[in-house]
Order: C-alpha cells, then structure tokens, then sequence
C-alpha cells in the first residue's frame, strides 16, 4: 500500500516565506538570501538579529503594518522583508510609508541625525511592480537624474520581481534563490537547489518539515480561506461600484481606472446588466 506524500507548501506564501527566512534557527539562510540581493559587506551578515516585524504605531489611529521579516546587522542597519502574491494597487507608496517609519522609529528622545541607521527594503512580488523595465530585480536609491551621482544609501529599495524570472539560469546566486521561492512543489527543480549550497539544502529541508507538519499546514490552509474570503469580498465590491458606474453611463476605460478591474470584466458586468 503506498502512502500519499503531502504536497509542499509554497514558499511564496508570506506564511511560509516567514517560517523559513525569519526563524533566528535559520539565519544562515536568510544571510545567504541577503546577501545575493543587497551590496552590504558580508561581514554585516556575521551577526544579524531577527526582530519584531511590526512597524510601531506613534498614535491610536496611527497606520501599521507586519514585515514578513526584520532584520538589524552587525553595525545596526534595518532590512525587512516582505512578499505578495496580489497586487496592491498602492504597493509603492505603502513601501515608501514602511520605508519612512523604521528611518523615524530610530530617532528617540536626545538622539542625532548622525545616528541613524541604513534602512533597506526587499520587496518580493508574484506580478510586475515596475512595468517601466523587464530586470527582475531593480535596486531604487536617491540619484541625481543628470549624472547618477548619489545623494545618500540610507534609504534602499529592491523590488524582485517573480513574474520577470527567466527560465533559464543566469549567473547570480539571486536566480537560484528566486527559483526556490517560485518552485511550487516541484521535486526535481527543488533537488537542483539543494546541491547548490549547505544554505540552500538548508530551506529545501526546512520547506519540507513544514510541509509534513499537520499544525503548520493547517494554519496556512486557514490564513489561505480567510485570503480568498478577503478578495472576494473586495472583488465584490469593485464589481458593484464598476455596475453602478456603468448605470451612470461613465466611460469604460475610466471604471477600468477607478476599480482596476480589467476592461473584459467591467464589459461582461455591461452585458449581465443589459440582460437583467
């Protein structure tokens, strides 16, 4: 009789993302991760702390959020980490917001501006952020738009980009990491990985563990239901406005701006009302 071997879980869930990356036990992993992405020095990665990835809140309605993993380094730079699948319309002012309170969280009572730390956000997407380009992976900095010339490093932001991953292998340790966040329980392309490095063979390990965990997966099969009750919630109401929209006979293209559904959804809408 065999027994049915439990799919892996994706590791581009912000879920399962965490439990690999921001676990301090496997900080060997998130180091090598960083280190194929950032040009920091490797010898910050020599000692680096996971901490608490909320932003901190100044006030009671004050706006927060949850990195999927915070980081400080050896000298006390901050890097956090955070991964979506779903577009989020406002995604590159939500990390500029994110970007800012961690450089202003730093200045507590009687400190200087001299003190503050380098502040450095990967940002990992499953669907194109900077259509402007077809690099999966950009790194964004204050530039002079005449000659490049740097006005300061310590503000960052790296977008990695799966969509933009090419098939084929290029000569970066980041493709190989990118692929490993992208693998969806493909065996083979997951034993490539592990010979790659210790680090690698590592997160192959810990993907599976986590896999035949039946508490972990369970907590991922819920967070997973309450995603998809949360989107058809939101698709249900961009869909009601876009309806509404066409009664008052406003143009197509400017629902498709407003609602960001696409131009076939909101002209299905059109027929489904014509015909009720």
């Amino acid at each position: 009789m065999s027994i049915e071997v439990p799919a892996l879980l994706p590791v581009i869930s912000d879920f399962i993302f965490k439990l690999i990356f921001g676990d301090q036990r496997n900080v060997d992993i998130l180091a090598e991760f960083l280190k194929s992405v950032l040009d920091i020095p490797d010898t910050e990665y020599d000692r680096i702390t996971v901490v608490d990835p909320h932003v901190k809140k100044e006030s009671q309605n004050d706006k927060y959020g949850i990195l999927d993993v915070k980081v400080h380094t050896k000298s006390g730079n901050v890097i956090h980490v955070e991964i979506q699948v779903w577009p989020i319309p406002e995604m590159k002012q939500r990390s500029i917001f994110f970007l800012s309170k961690m450089v202003t969280e730093q200045m507590a009572s009687g400190k200087n501006h001299s003190d503050i730390k380098r502040v450095v956000s990967i940002i990992i997407t499953n669907y194109t952020l900077v259509p402007e380009n077809n690099y999966y992976h950009n790194q964004f900095r204050y530039r002079s738009d005449k000659d490049g010339a740097e006005f300061t490093n310590l503000t960052e932001i790296n977008s990695l980009e799966l969509s933009k991953l090419p098939t084929d292998a290029d000569d970066t340790e980041l493709w190989y990491w990118m692929k490993f966040i992208k693998s969806d329980d493909d065996e083979e392309v997951l034993n490539m990985l592990a010979q790659r490095s210790p680090q690698m063979r590592k997160a192959v390990g810990v993907l599976k563990e986590l896999s035949a965990d039946e508490r972990t997966r369970m907590l991922y099969e819920e967070r997973e239901i309450a995603r998809r009750d949360i989107v058809s919630m939101v698709n249900g109401a961009k869909k009601e406005i876009a309806g509404k929209l066409l009664h008052m006979n406003v143009p197509i293209d400017q629902i498709v701006t407003a609602t960001g559904l696409t131009r076939e959804e909101v002209e299905n809408l059109g027929v489904f009302n014509a015909a009720h």
